[in-house]
């Protein structure tokens, strides 16, 4: 997810996408997200189960900047 300008990023995990999006949107959740205004998904991934998932945020989070923006990118050019 990212803010408005496209200028701050958020990796995060949830078992219901559409749920957490709203929860986002709307700054019901203190912390990182509410702090700075970010409410625009941008990227998401689907997978099996939780265990993969945290493995798989870990990744992107340790990633650089650039990738993941390319990774954004490939799923959403806009």
């Amino acid at each position: 997810m990212t803010n408005k300008n496209n200028s701050v990023l958020y990796t995060g995990i949830t078992n219901n996408l559409k749920r957490r999006t709203y929860e986002h949107k709307e700054k019901l959740i203190n912390g990182f997200t509410k702090k700075y205004n970010v409410t625009k998904l941008v990227y998401y991934e689907i997978l099996r189960n939780a265990k993969t998932a945290i493995l798989r945020e870990k990744q992107i989070k340790g990633g650089s900047r650039v990738k993941k923006i390319k990774l954004i990118e490939r799923m959403n050019s806009e």
